[in-house]
């Protein structure tokens, strides 16, 4: 890869990698730009995201695009209630030679698409926890290292509840955003519909390597602060932790619990990385609150109060920033 004079230069390379990312990424996926920088900001800060939405919505398609986009090995499981751990992690098989031989599962790859999550049981989504955390498996007492980049990008449907298993808020907390995906627009539409009805196919051209995003995760990192910055990230979790000193009024009538420090951490990293993207090369308050709602949205619960009113979290989210 380029090696650069300085992490000013370094910046922004980012920032016109991803410029070009957009406009591949585009080719395939039309409109969706808010859901793709998110995406993207999660695999520049070494996060998982998981994306939320209606059948339909090309959740597989945006993932296998961006896989390609960045020349990453990429592998797809297909979440189902008989899929077993072993299915994602692989098993100790038997040779000929009668000797143990493991044989790694998909969850070997850089990006993982974890297609509909929630329909398979608890003791299979918690293969995916040691994966997530430590980038890692542990299989008979031996620990075998994932490659890197390693990214778990997870989809769900949020309207088919019958026959799910809905993650538990331990395992949502591995999971940098909660990217919601909403219908396109009308013009969008005609767009998609224009281009998968007709016989041309489009391709997608690579635009950065496993080893530049890895570069590009550490410069992240390196990203100067201010602690202002940090404060009011802190402050915004703080905010929603209802009956502890700091929590907002909202949170102590609406929330049931509030976020982590896993929040604050990812409000940080998410406001750098997309300061980056913004071609700037320091974050302010509006870059935490730019990432707020997908950090956030996963971490805390409303509780009966707030579902009788019909207060959905990110009115709650847009309140607490106020």
């Amino acid at each position: 890869m380029t090696k650069f004079a300085s992490d000013v230069d370094a910046a922004n390379a980012l920032a016109d990698g991803y410029k070009r990312l957009k406009t591949e990424i585009s080719k395939i996926v039309i409109g969706q730009e808010e859901v793709v920088k998110q995406v993207l900001t999660s695999i520049f800060c070494q996060g998982h995201s998981l994306l939320v939405g209606v059948p339909g919505l090309a959740k597989t398609l945006l993932v296998h695009t961006i896989a390609t986009s960045l020349d990453l090995q990429f592998k797809r499981i297909q979440f189902t209630p008989d899929l077993m751990p072993s299915d994602i992690v692989g098993a100790e098989t038997m040779d000929k030679e009668r000797n143990f031989k493991f044989v790694m599962g998909p969850i070997f790859g850089n990006i993982i698409l974890a297609d509909e999550i929630n329909r398979t049981p608890p003791k299979t989504q918690a293969a995916l926890l040691e994966s997530m955390q430590e980038y890692a498996v542990t299989i008979a007492g031996q620990r075998y290292e994932l490659p890197r980049p390693f990214f778990v990008l997870a989809t769900q449907n949020p309207i088919e509840q019958e026959g799910t298993y809905p993650l538990p808020e331990a395992q949502l907390d591995r999971f940098m955003f909660n990217i919601q995906l909403t219908y396109p627009s009308f013009k969008d539409e005609v767009e998609v519909v224009k281009n998968t009805t007709s016989d041309e196919t489009r391709s997608v051209s690579k635009v950065l390597t496993g080893e530049e995003i890895s570069y590009y995760q550490h410069l992240v990192r390196r990203v100067p602060i201010a602690d202002n910055v940090i404060e009011y990230a802190v402050t915004l979790a703080n905010k929603t932790r209802p009956g502890i000193t700091g929590a907002s009024a909202i949170a102590n009538d609406y929330l049931e619990w509030g976020a982590g420090p896993r929040a604050s951490q990812y409000l940080v990293m998410g406001a750098k990385c997309n300061a980056l993207l913004r071609g700037k090369y320091s974050p302010d308050i509006e870059d935490v609150q730019a990432i707020a709602k997908p950090v956030l949205r996963h971490r805390i619960v409303r509780n009966f109060k707030a579902e009788a009113e019909g207060i959905t979290v990110d009115n709650l989210i847009e309140r607490l920033m106020v």
